[in-house]
């Protein structure tokens, strides 16, 4: 459902309860509620078909007296991954005897159960925000078999007493009886500072490993923080309904105590912002190829959250450090802490801007207009990153470092645009292909945001499915004379130009004006 402004800083309730009602009040007299998405698991299923019923009863849903209009609750039931329920609303659902719905399926189950049920789009979105899916019960039994022999049961209850004392035995030696190991501090050995990986939007982030040696990516949140556990319902309401290779895969959550745990895929190969900054060995890997590689899998990730998800979603916070990167250094997308839902036609009016320095969009740093062509801007900034190798988050406008942007709308305007590709690339790179996606970044970076292309349309360019069109030198208007003059003179430095590039030895070496012609189609 859409995000609407709060009045209240109040946490949601989760569980509804209906004092209403006296027969079966075991399923009828509460049910689990969620703005966005609920999802059950089960495990340890023998495979095998299984009953599965869902038990529907509505509370919680206020409407005026009188008025025929009022909120309405509708949203998607997967079972297994396929959809069961499509705009499912329980007030137009068939009651049965006892008051309530019930849907009820065979389910066949190899090893594990996954019920998801959540908000694709329809129904009330206004506040209280408590309009999303809503299950009163879940029973799962099997699917009643012919009676087994004696000799039979004997035999399944004689070795499954075997293996269960067997079982027993290995795991207490390995120490998990007793009390001697708790799971979290076992996985990142108490959380140690060795194994840190560096920091997220709100807590450190630490590498740990499952007993089954699985590594995984253990952020901690603090539950005392209202930032903390903002991002915490925030990261498992979205993460969880999105599948994507290139967004982060969220493994499992905890919350005990005052500490919230959120549990991620491992990245061998940590972050973008560590492989282009931090890191000579990485850094050396990072040749042309798999540079457009990063850059192509960041914008399908932001595809997929703009336009492909059933969930519309704007990032808001994409910079190197939040692009992780796989054994293979395939880009994926993380920490949606700051993440909102995109409300279509609709544009948000921000009054609590959140976002990085230097990868903001201008009308939403400033004005606090919030669409998804600011992801299109911050990308923009983070592929002039990996073309050039200069780190934007870098500049104080204090010292003499140059905002990377600043260098390159002027470079641009002298019809010097690829003098900014990482010269460590040395002439391994095609002139052509780099000059496209340069003056792509350019035209992301655009003040104006109705003239950024969608990222889809970015996807089809750097895949070679289309051209952009040239822009000419005004494309990007430089309001800042002081940060204009300072690009200016660290471009007419002697020391400055001997770091620029050449054009790969393999190909001729065109204008600027003449370098981004890819293939037939312009955006």
């Amino acid at each position: 459902m859409g995000f609407t402004k709060c009045v209240s800083y109040e946490p949601l309730p989760f569980i509804i309860k209906d004092t209403r009602r006296l027969e079966h009040q075991v399923l009828l007299g509460t049910a689990r509620v969620a703005p966005i998405s609920l999802k059950y698991y089960g495990f340890c299923f023998l495979k095998g078909v299984y009953i599965l019923k869902l038990h529907f009863v509505e509370m919680g849903l206020r409407k005026n007296k009188g008025s025929p209009l009022g909120p309405r609750r509708v949203f998607d039931v997967d079972i297994q991954g396929k959809n069961v329920l499509k705009n499912f609303n329980i007030e137009e659902g068939q009651l049965n005897d006892y008051g309530f719905i019930l849907s009820q399926y065979n389910v066949l189950i190899e090893s594990h159960l996954e019920i998801h049920l959540y908000w694709s789009g329809n129904g009330s979105t206004v506040y209280p925000q408590n309009y999303g899916p809503l299950i009163a019960a879940i029973s799962v039994e099997p699917v009643p078999k012919h009676h087994l022999s004696i000799a039979l049961k004997a035999g399944i209850a004689g070795s499954s007493l075997v293996f269960l004392t067997l079982l027993l035995l290995v795991l207490w030696k390995l120490g998990y009886l007793g009390g001697k190991r708790s799971s979290k501090e076992d996985a990142t050995q108490n959380f140690n500072a060795v194994n840190k990986l560096g920091e997220g939007g709100f807590g450190p982030v630490y590498k740990g490993l499952l007993p089954d040696g699985i590594s995984i990516a253990v952020k901690q949140l603090s539950g005392k923080s209202k930032q903390g556990i903002r991002e915490f319902v925030n990261e498992i309401g979205l993460i969880s309904a999105l599948q994507h290779p290139n967004l982060v895969k969220l493994m499992g959550c905890c919350a005990e105590d005052n500490e919230l745990l959120l549990i991620y895929e491992y990245m061998e190969n940590n972050s973008l912002d560590h492989a282009l900054f931090r890191s000579e060995e990485l850094k050396s890997r990072l040749n042309w190829s798999t540079r457009v590689k990063i850059i192509l899998g960041i914008a399908k990730g932001l595809t997929y959250l703009h336009e492909e998800s059933k969930l519309k979603i704007i990032h808001r916070d994409i910079k190197p450090t939040n692009i992780l990167l796989d054994k293979e250094l395939n880009a994926k997308i993380a920490d949606f802490g700051y993440a909102k839902l995109n409300e279509g036609e609709h544009t948000h009016v921000i009054t609590r801007i959140a976002g990085t320095t230097g990868y903001m969009a201008p009308e939403y740093a400033m004005r606090g207009h919030l669409t998804p062509k600011a992801d299109v801007y911050s990308f923009g900034v983070v592929t002039l990153e990996i073309v050039s190798g200069r780190n934007s988050a870098s500049y104080r406008p204090s010292d003499q470092t140059v905002y990377l942007l600043d260098l390159a709308y002027v470079l641009h305007e002298q019809g010097k645009l690829m003098d900014l590709v990482d010269p460590k690339l040395g002439t391994d790179y095609s002139w052509t292909e780099a000059s496209a996606i340069l003056e792509l970044a350019m035209m992301c970076t655009n003040p104006s945001p109705t003239l950024r292309p969608t990222m889809s349309e970015i996807v089809t360019v750097i895949e070679g499915k289309a051209k952009i069109r040239t822009m000419s030198s005004a494309f990007h208007p430089l309001t800042d004379e002081i940060a204009l003059n300072k690009a200016t003179a660290a471009l007419s430095q002697p020391s400055q130009s001997e770091s620029y590039s050449t054009p790969g030895p393999s190909e001729a070496t065109p204008s600027c004006s003449n370098s981004n012609n890819n293939i037939a189609n312009e955006i």
